[in-house]
């Protein structure tokens, strides 16, 4: 049983809350990254994904809707982790 209280605990429900983003094609595919493999993921991983969440909704669509790509390689590398994770979800 993991402590709901410790830190880590309590930045897996932030991010979580803050992958609402009240647009239903994002929220397909932030909540259940956040929810499952933001956890598990390395510091630097995690920072790129807040990073992320701080994007405009817009941009994130593009984005994820692969019409666009992001010019900063690391926004593109969480991007591509998102998306990967939405598909392996899929099967």
């Amino acid at each position: 049983m993991t402590d709901q209280t410790s830190p880590e605990a309590i930045e897996n429900k932030r991010t979580a809350w803050h992958s609402r983003r009240g647009m239903l094609e994002l929220d397909v595919l932030l909540l259940p990254f956040a929810e499952e493999a933001f956890p598990g993921l390395s510091r630097e991983d995690k920072d790129r994904y807040l990073a992320l969440l701080d994007r405009e909704d817009p941009d994130l669509f593009t984005w994820f809707m692969e019409h666009k790509t992001p010019e900063d390689p690391e926004m593109e590398k969480i991007v591509l982790m998102v998306r990967e994770h939405s598909r392996t979800r899929a099967r």
